[in-house]
């Protein structure tokens, strides 16, 4: 059965009218005679999106009771049993009732495709799980609801839903998004014009990657080699001298100019020879291209021109920027330089820039690592000394009166010939010699002016003539290709020297080695493939590129990793010398993959530890702290039901009083065993309101004493932003646990200030206190510290109150109290929009008179 497809309305912040296009799309639908149903679809009261719903056909939902409440969620069964043409799946990154087929509704999405359902969905940004901090740094609020990029990624069709901040607003003033009640509430704080702004940029940037990655795969796919100027792609030629600095940042100001610019520097390392690069300068221009926004690549080009120009095509550059060349004057009868050659082949879609900067015309120096064949300018020159310089001699020879003798000829013409070697090699060097013998025989050995030789003498010094050049010029030729190897050795060395360090550090992912490895050949897909055993089929383990290889025999190069792994590349056949490099890429990539799938497991394992510490905890906990109110329970109901004993009046409360104080403790340890289940499955959704500090501390303090407590909560203090439930809670055990501690005849203090934009709340006691190394170990579950006795709590009351302050965007620390004793430190935010009162900054008053007294 084929996979459905998915269709994604993203949209770029909520209100902007998913839901309402998803359902115009499905109308449109039917009305074309598609099989369209509404799986499910939430139109939270909205008059015009519950208007869209009518004329469709609706899978009625499933009811699920949690907490003694009744929810409703999609039925993927009764979706199954339908089998649409469409289905219609509002909210991708909801999350299911516990109890419900699956954790997520993207999952359930997903079970869909695979029964061949077409599906369309909607999310918001914000849901995206990458983009998760940056949300939370703009908005303040951390979305606990997500959807994995990938699952996105796959869709085949994503649909921005955007709308200007101003119309938004505009929107939500109407009463179009929101009830009445919660407008003003949520313009002055999820809805103002900035956080609207930089979440239209997220979804705008991110839709665009998406773009990006389709006209990629379309470009590979149709073989489009021309440029299409879709987007401003800057590519910086690096050299390794000191002007790439200059060019990154002129590249950067240059992609500034336009929207969605990206720089990539790119630093190639070709076989002919390394000119001035330092490995010290490349890493900082590195740095310096990453700190600005932009990509480093390194790739292995016999031409510097060419692979510059086929890295700029492959990535649909636009501009190239490159640095005046370092060359004097003089060192232009070479050639025409790296520059003039890019910009003379760049053709009509490619700008070349050329960039001046403070090492133009100063040399290039000494090569730092001279390891390759002849150049070409060597070469002809070369050419030019054994040709032509015999040539230029014989005239003078001939021309001069002077009769040199047939010797100090042949060594004149053995010195041309040997210059010709040492600058071009054999076939110069051996041309020379051939050139030179001709002339010798015919203008200086007798008879004159004939290809013939009179002498036998003669004839072994051509031969010697002949001999020394040959051999000359071998030497030549093999020191050449020693250094030839050489350079090759060190640029793999090199290449494979950073490849290790990264691997080593754990620095690299398996997609970025992989990614190394294309960018390094010049290769179109790179795939890792693996199979169980010799007759299983292979499947991917990790691929880049577009339509990666599915089998070691459809690709343009694969590398065995041992039995039953492969490393298999398109796009070109490699010479034989650059396998041995890509077999050590191959080896690495394994390395990764078991890397990757060890940690892993490290993580299921420390993930199975944790939990059986807890168990070994909580039965240990049951064991002994919850029995032993239940033992007091049991013997003081059995004592009021005994018929052997009349009980007195005032012996019948105490009894009766014993069997209440141990049900509260029951209630207090099955309470905070509950909470802890809670925050170790994530399930703690905070109810985030706008509350009054002072009514909330008071009611905490109901289960305590009055006599034990000082309470010092100004009524000028600023609203808070919590969970009211959760904070009388934390609030609570934290107090509890104060209590327990403190010694006799000594209140707990709880007092609160405002510091900066947090409403911080202290608890502070004159109990024992705790050393430094143990105050974080306290807020781990079933810890208990010092000498507490048992029966008193299972340690979970301050694990609890953390938790529960985490969730609402606090925290919960420890400090010393001065003079002895522990306090401490719930830190909660502001409600937004609401400035602390000038007269509570700072410690309370309380608070100082109390540190005061117990210093």
């Amino acid at each position: 059965m084929a996979r459905g497809k998915l269709r994604i309305y993203l949209g770029a912040a909520p209100g902007v009218g998913k839901t309402f296009a998803m359902l115009s799309e499905a109308h449109r639908r039917t009305e074309r005679g598609t099989d369209c149903v509404v799986a499910f679809v939430e139109h939270h009261a909205r008059p015009r999106t519950e208007v869209m719903l009518h004329g469709l056909e609706q899978i009625a939902r499933k009811e699920l009771e949690y907490r003694d409440a009744v929810f409703t969620e999609m039925d993927v069964d009764a979706v199954l049993a339908r089998q649409p043409h469409v289905a219609l799946v509002d909210e991708l990154a909801h999350t299911n009732v516990p109890g419900s087929r699956n954790e997520k509704r993207w999952q359930d999405v997903e079970e869909l495709l695979a029964a061949g359902i077409d599906v369309v969905s909607t999310v918001n940004i914000q849901h995206l799980e990458s983009l998760g901090d940056v949300v939370e740094s703009i908005t303040g609020v951390r979305q606990r609801e997500t959807v994995p990029d990938e699952v996105v990624r796959r869709a085949d069709q994503i649909e921005l839903v955007d709308m200007s901040p101003q119309a938004l607003r505009r929107r939500m003033a109407h009463g179009n998004i929101y009830q009445p009640d919660k407008v003003d509430a949520a313009l002055s704080n999820y809805f103002r014009p900035g956080n609207l702004t930089a979440l239209r940029e997220l979804a705008l940037l991110w839709v665009a990657d998406r773009v990006d990655e389709y006209l990629n795969a379309y470009r590979s796919e149709h073989r489009v080699s021309t440029i299409w100027g879709s987007r401003e792609r800057i590519v910086v030629g690096l050299t390794g001298g000191p002007e790439g600095r200059t060019l990154i940042r002129r590249a950067a100001r240059l992609a500034e100019k336009g929207a969605g610019g990206e720089v990539l520097a790119v630093y190639i390392s070709r076989s002919d020879g390394l000119t001035s690069a330092s490995p010290k300068e490349l890493a900082v221009q590195r740095t310096l291209v990453e700190d600005l926004g932009g990509t480093f690549h390194q790739v292995v080009g016999e031409d510097v021109p060419v692979a510059l120009l086929a890295f700029a095509r492959g990535v649909n550059a636009t501009q190239i920027v490159l640095g005046v060349s370092r060359r004097r004057g003089w060192q232009y009868v070479f050639g025409p330089g790296v520059g003039a050659t890019v910009a003379r082949d760049s053709g009509p879609d490619l700008d070349v820039h050329l960039i001046t900067h403070d090492e133009a015309g100063k040399g290039r120096g000494l090569p730092v690592a001279r390891g390759a064949r002849l150049g070409r300018s060597r070469i002809i020159w070369g050419w030019l000394t054994g040709v032509v310089g015999p040539a230029l001699l014989t005239l003078l020879l001939t021309n001069i009166d002077v009769e040199l003798g047939l010797s100090n000829d042949m060594l004149l013409y053995l010195t041309l010939t040997v210059t010709a070697a040492l600058l071009g090699g054999l076939y110069p060097a051996l041309a020379s010699a051939a050139f030179g013998s001709l002339l010798l025989n015919y203008y200086f050995t007798p008879p004159l002016h004939q290809l013939t030789i009179a002498d036998p003498k003669n004839i072994v010094a051509i031969v010697i003539f002949g001999a020394v050049a040959v051999s000359v010029a071998s030497v030549v030729d093999l020191a050449a290709r020693r250094t030839h190897q050489a350079a090759r050795l060190r640029a793999e060395s090199e290449i494979l020297s950073f490849l290790a360090g990264n691997v080593l550090r754990g620095e690299t992912g398996l997609e970025a080695l992989l990614e190394r490895v294309r960018e390094t050949f010049g290769m179109e897909s790179v795939a890792l493939l693996e199979r169980a055993g010799d007759v299983e089929p292979w499947t991917c383990a990790g691929s880049v590129g577009p339509r990666p290889c599915q089998n070691p025999e459809d690709a343009d190069v694969d590398v065995a990793v041992g039995d039953h792994m492969a490393l298999a590349m398109t796009g070109r056949v490699l010479p034989a010398e650059d396998r041995r490099v890509l077999a050590a890429f191959a080896a690495q990539a394994a390395v990764v993959l078991d890397r990757q799938r060890l940690q892993q497991e490290a993580d299921q394992a420390k993930e199975l530890a944790e939990g059986n510490r807890i168990r070994t905890a909580l039965l240990a906990a049951v064991s002994h702290d919850l029995r032993t109110p239940l033992a007091g329970i049991k013997a003081s109901v059995s004592s009021l039901r005994s018929d052997d004993v009349e009980w007195s009046q005032e012996d019948q409360a105490e009894l009766l009083e014993a069997i209440e104080e141990g049900a509260d403790r029951l209630d207090h340890l099955v309470g905070n065993l509950l909470d802890m289940s809670r925050l170790q499955t994530g399930t703690v959704a905070p109810l985030i309101r706008e509350i009054d500090l002072d009514e909330v501390v008071p009611m905490a303090l109901v289960g305590v004493l009055d006599d034990t407590v000082e309470l010092d909560v100004p009524e000028t203090l600023p609203m808070v932003a919590v969970d009211k439930g959760l904070l009388e809670r934390a609030v609570a055990n934290v107090v509890e646990n104060a209590v327990k501690y403190s010694p006799e005849n000594t209140q707990v203090l709880v007092s609160a200030s405002v510091i900066a934009d947090r409403v911080e709340v202290r608890v502070v006691d004159r109990g024992p206190g705790v050393p430094d190394e143990a105050k974080e170990r306290i807020f781990e579950p079933f810890q208990r510290y010092g000498d507490s006795p048992r029966g008193s709590g299972v340690g979970l009351g301050l694990a609890v109150a953390r938790g529960f302050a985490e969730a609402m965007g606090g925290t919960l620390d420890a400090e010393d109290t001065p003079g002895g004793g522990l306090t401490m430190v719930l830190s909660l935010p502001t409600a937004p929009g609401r400035p602390p009162s000038p007269s509570t900054r700072g410690i309370s008053q309380g608070a100082a008179n109390y540190g005061a007294n117990v210093v």
